[in-house]
């Protein structure tokens, strides 16, 4: 019987650096090192370039996906984390990202999801946070 339950994270990410925010690559970058972090497989992955800035991209991994859509000139990014499974970490990814945005404020939502009820129903649940984040260099060294 397959376990369905799973952990989504929801994050509002703010104060972020721009010059990371509007560059695809870097992102990929951060995104690829993200999923080792959270002990997550990655299969493949896509990210695309807005004009004039943001970007949306996505990395597929075994145990779900990793996506963003960023708004640079806001220093704004909305990240997605969600893993099925008992394997990975995902808030581990989800504090990489973080660190490597330069992020000074995190609105996050951990979604449990896919908890069985009665007569094959899904439900989950929400919990939800706050961090002021205080990077200085050192951290992100």
């Amino acid at each position: 019987m397959a376990d369905t339950i799973g952990h989504h994270y929801v994050v509002e990410a703010s104060g972020c650096d721009p010059e990371v925010l509007k560059d695809p690559e870097r992102i990929r970058e951060i995104f690829l090192e993200a999923a080792k972090a959270g002990d997550m497989e990655v299969k493949t992955s896509y990210f695309f370039r807005f004009t004039p800035t943001g970007v949306s991209g996505v990395v597929i991994v075994a145990e779900s996906h990793i996506s963003v859509h960023t708004w640079p000139e806001e220093k704004y990014a909305a990240l997605d984390v969600y893993t099925c499974g008992t394997k990975a970490d995902p808030e581990k990814a989800v504090d990489y990202i973080l660190e490597r945005f330069k992020a000074k404020y995190a609105h996050v939502s951990e979604v449990r999801r896919g908890i069985k009820e009665e007569e094959n129903t899904f439900t989950h649940t929400i919990l939800t946070w706050e961090e002021s984040l205080k990077m200085d260099d050192e951290q992100l060294r």
